[in-house]
C-alpha cells in the first residue's frame, strides 16, 4: 500500500478509535485501536511494511523526548533514588531473570530472544500507571515511585532490548564488552543529548535577538529537535539515541521555563502541537500492532512446533513472570522504607496493586515491531513471530486485567482506564500528583471540578454583561448571554446525575408549555384584530405546532427522532429560503413577521410571569436557570424583531466585542477568587486562564480580520 494512503488510513482509524472510546468508556482506547488494526488486516488485507531504522526514529525519538519534557519534579525528585532503582535496576533484573524464565518456559527460544522480550516488556505506560495508581488510592510514596519510574524506564528498557537483539543478530555476546559499550553509549548519549540541546537553545536565543522570533518557526524547530538529535547520536557518535532523546527533553524542560513569561504564545502553540504529535504516534503504534497480529498469529498457527493455545499460554506465563518480579520488588522496597524511616507496615496488597499498574504501552509496541527480519548471517530472526505474539499478548493481557480488576478494587470510581494513547489534551502537570496543601491540619475548601469552575466564571460573565446592558446594546447583550447559557447548560448536563437532569428537563418542558400557550393566544388575538394576514397566521401556528411536537418528544432521545428533527429543520430552512426569494424581502411580509415575533414573545413572558405568581405553583422548587434562560430567550427575540432600519451591523459587532471583553474580565477575576478561596488548584487555575486567553485571542483575531 502506498505510504501516503497508509498514513491517511492510520490517522483516520486513530480518530475513529477515540470516537468509539467515547461511547465504550470501559474499554481502553489502546485495545480499540488494536481491534481496528486487526479489522484493517483481516478484511482489507492491508499490511504496513516496517523498517527498523525509520520506525525507531519516527516513534521512539519523539515519544521519549516528550517523556523528558514531562519529567517529574517536586515530590518525585525527593524519591529520585528509588525511582532510578526501579527505572534501571528493576528493568535489568526483569530483563535477566524474566528473560531466563521465558527461555525456560518456551522451548527452542534462544536465551537472547528471551532477554529481548523481557527487556522490551519492562517499560510501563506512564499515563496508565497514573490512571490506575490514583484510582486505587496507593500510598503517596508508592504512587510517586511508580509514576516517576514509568516516565523514565523506557530508556533503560530499550537499551537492554537493543543489546539482546544485537546479541541475537550477531551471535556474539561478551559481558565485559557489553558493559563497556553500555557505559560508552549511555555516557556519550547523555553528553550528546545535553550538548546538542544546549546548542539548539543557544542558536534559538541568537536568532531571537536578531528578530527571528516567529512562533511557527520556533515551534517547527522544537518539533524537529528529537529527530535531529536522535539521528546524530546514532549515526555520528554511535551512542544511544534513546538516552540522547530523553536527556534533550529534560534539558528542554528545565531551560524553557523563562519562555512562559517571555514568549507565552510559543509555549502554548508548542504544547498543543506536541499533544497532537504524541496523540497520533501512540494511536498509530497500536493500530499497526493490530495490523501485525494476523501475520504473527498465522505463523504461530502454521508452526508445527507450537499449538495456538500454547502460544497464548506462553504470553500469559510471560505476563505472570513480569508481574511477580514487579510485585516482589515493590514489596521489598516497602520493607526497606519501613526499616529505614519507620513508615507504614509493608502491604502485599499495595505491592500487588502497584504491580498491576504496570500496563505496557506504545514504547513497548514500537520496540517489538522493530525486531529485524534476518540476522547478520542472512538467516531468519529466530522465533520473531513468537516474540511478537508474546509481547502483543502481554500488552493486551495487562490492559484487560487492569480493566477487569479496577472495578473490583475501586467499585465507586467509574472513571475509565487512561493510557498513553488516550492522552490528547492533558497538561504535563496532570501526570504527577502534586499535593499543594502541605499542612494537613488546615481545613481544605471544597474543591470544584473543571466544569463546575467554568460554570461559576461563566455566570460571573453573565452578571457582568447584565450590569453593562443598556437600551442601545440589548440585542448584543442577550445574544451573548444566550451563548453563555447554552454552554452552562451543556456542562451541567455532564456534571449532574440522571435524576437531577431529568428534574431540570421536566421543569423546562412545563415552563415552555406555559410560554407556548401565551404565544398561541397572542397570535390568535393578532389574527382576530386583523393585524396579521391569514398566511402569516398559518405560518406562525405551524411554527408553534413544531415547537409543541418537540416538547412532546422531549422525553425520547432515539436516533429516529433526532434524524426526524434534523429533517424538519432542513425542510423549514429550505422553505424559508424559498419564501425569501419569492417575496424578495417584501417589507410588508417582514414587518408582519417581526410583529408576530415581538407580540408572541411579550405574551410568553407575561404568561410565564402570571404562572409563577400562582399560589398552586411551587416556584421555589423550580430550576431558576431554566426560568432565566426562557426570559432571556424571549427578550432576545423581541430585540431581534425590532425594525431593521435601526439596526447597524457595525455597531452591533462593536457592542458584542465590548461586552465580550467585559465578560472575559469577569471570568478572569472569578478564577483569582476561586484560587484564593482554595476552591481550585494552581493547575486548574492555569487551565481556566488559558481558556480565557484563548477566547481573548479569538476575539482579537476577529478584530484583525475585520
Amino acid at each position: 500500500m502506498p505510504i501516503v494512503e497508509a498514513v491517511i488510513l492510520l490517522v483516520v482509524l486513530v480518530l475513529a478509535s477515540n470516537i468509539i472510546s467515547h461511547y465504550l468508556t470501559f474499554i481502553p482506547v489502546s485495545l480499540i485501536q488494536i481491534g481496528l488494526g486487526l479489522v484493517m488486516a483481516l478484511f482489507w488485507q492491508i499490511e504496513i511494511p516496517l523498517d527498523t531504522d525509520w520506525f525507531l526514529l519516527l516513534f521512539i525519538a519523539p515519544l521519549l523526548f516528550n517523556d523528558g519534557r514531562r519529567f517529574p519534579k517536586r515530590e518525585l525528585w525527593k524519591l529520585r533514588g528509588p525511582i532510578f532503582a526501579n527505572a534501571i535496576f528493576l528493568v535489568f533484573l526483569t530483563t535477566l531473570l524474566g528473560g531466563f524464565l521465558i527461555y525456560l518456559m518456551v522451548p527452542k527460544m534462544p536465551l537472547t530472544v528471551g532477554f529481548a522480550v523481557a527487556a522490551i516488556l519492562s517499560p510501563t505506560d506512564p499515563v496508565a500507571v497514573q490512571s490506575i495508581a490514583k484510582r486505587v488510592h496507593l500510598p503517596e510514596n508508592i504512587l510517586h515511585l511508580v509514576s516517576g519510574e514509568s516516565l523514565i524506564n523506557d530508556a533503560s528498557g530499550l537499551i537492554a532490548f537493543k543489546y539482546a537483539v544485537a546479541a541475537t543478530v550477531t551471535g556474539v555476546f561478551s559481558l565485559s564488552q557489553a558493559a563497556g559499550d553500555f557505559f560508552y553509549i549511555s555516557i556519550v548519549g547523555l553528553i550528546v543529548g545535553a550538548v546538542l540541546m544546549l546548542l539548539i537553545q543557544f542558536m534559538r536565543d541568537v536568532l531571537r535577538r536578531q528578530g527571528i522570533n516567529d512562533v511557527i518557526f520556533n515551534t517547527v524547530l522544537q518539533i524537529m529537535t528529537p529527530f535531529v538529535i536522535y539521528f546524530i547520536a546514532e549515526d555520528v557518535f554511535h551512542a544511544s539515541g534513546v538516552i540522547t532523546a530523553v536527556t534533550a527533553g529534560i534539558i528542554s524542560h528545565t531551560r524553557n521555563n523563562h519562555l512562559i513569561e517571555d514568549l507565552p504564545e510559543l509555549h502554548l502553540v508548542t504544547e498543543k502541537t506536541w499533544d497532537i504529535i504524541v496523540y497520533l504516534l501512540n494511536g498509530i503504534v497500536f493500530v499497526i500492532l493490530g495490523d501485525e497480529l494476523p501475520t504473527a498469529t498465522s505463523h504461530i498457527i502454521k508452526n508445527a512446533q507450537f499449538k495456538t493455545w500454547q502460544a497464548v499460554a506462553y504470553a500469559f506465563g510471560a505476563w505472570v513472570v513480569l508481574l511477580v518480579i514487579r510485585v516482589v520488588w515493590i514489596y521489598i522496597y516497602q520493607l526497606v522504607a519501613q526499616w529505614r524511616k519507620k513508615t507504614e507496615k509493608a502491604s502485599f496488597r499495595i505491592s500487588l496493586l502497584a504491580g498491576l499498574s504496570g500496563v505496557r504501552g506504545a514504547v513497548t509496541m514500537a520496540g517489538v515491531l522493530s525486531l529485524p527480519l534476518v540476522t547478520a548471517s542472512g538467516a531468519a530472526f529466530p522465533r520473531r513471530s513468537l516474540a511478537l505474539f508474546i509481547s502483543a499478548g502481554v500488552i493486551i493481557i495487562s490492559l484487560v486485567v487492569a480493566v477487569i480488576t479496577l472495578p473490583l478494587v475501586s467499585p465507586d470510581d467509574a472513571q475509565p482506564l487512561q493510557t498513553r494513547a488516550s492522552l490528547s489534551d492533558m497538561d504535563a502537570d496532570d501526570l504527577v500528583d502534586t499535593d499543594e496543601d502541605e499542612d494537613s491540619d488546615v481545613p481544605k475548601a471544597p474543591r470544584l471540578t473543571d466544569d463546575q469552575s467554568r460554570i461559576y466564571i461563566m455566570r460571573l460573565a453573565i452578571n457582568a454583561i447584565e450590569e453593562h446592558r443598556r437600551q442601545e446594546n440589548q440585542r448584543a447583550a442577550y445574544d451573548l448571554i444566550l451563548d453563555y447559557q447554552f454552554m452552562i447548560r451543556r456542562m451541567e448536563a455532564k456534571s449532574k446525575d440522571d435524576g437531577a437532569i431529568q428534574r431540570v428537563a421536566n421543569d423546562e418542558v412545563a415552563l415552555r408549555r406555559v410560554c407556548l400557550t401565551g404565544e398561541r393566544q397572542a397570535i390568535e388575538r393578532l389574527f382576530e384584530h386583523h393585524q396579521i394576514s391569514k398566511t402569516g397566521y398559518q405560518l406562525a401556528m405551524k411554527r408553534l405546532a413544531r415547537s409543541q411536537r418537540r416538547l412532546n418528544q422531549a422525553d425520547q432521545a432515539s436516533l429516529t427522532l433526532i434524524i426526524h428533527s434534523w429533517w424538519l429543520w432542513l425542510k423549514h430552512t429550505v422553505h424559508r429560503i424559498i419564501q425569501l426569494a419569492r417575496h424578495q424581502r417584501n417589507p410588508k411580509v417582514e414587518n408582519e413577521r417581526q410583529l408576530i415575533d415581538r407580540e408572541s414573545a411579550k405574551a410568553a413572558i407575561k404568561s410565564l410571569s402570571k404562572y409563577l405568581g400562582r399560589e398552586d405553583v411551587a416556584t421555589a422548587e423550580l430550576d431558576k436557570q431554566a426560568i432565566y434562560h426562557l426570559v432571556v430567550f424571549y427578550r432576545n427575540r423581541i430585540e431581534r424583531a425590532k425594525s431593521d432600519d435601526s439596526f447597524s451591523r457595525e455597531a452591533y459587532a462593536t457592542q458584542v466585542n465590548k461586552l465580550r471583553i467585559v465578560g472575559l474580565g469577569a471570568q478572569r477575576s472569578g478564577v483569582q477568587t476561586l484560587l484564593e478561596a482554595g476552591n481550585i488548584t494552581w493547575q486548574m487555575a492555569g487551565r481556566l486562564r488559558q481558556y480565557i486567553n484563548y477566547s481573548e485571542n479569538v476575539l482579537m483575531m476577529g478584530e484583525d480580520e475585520e
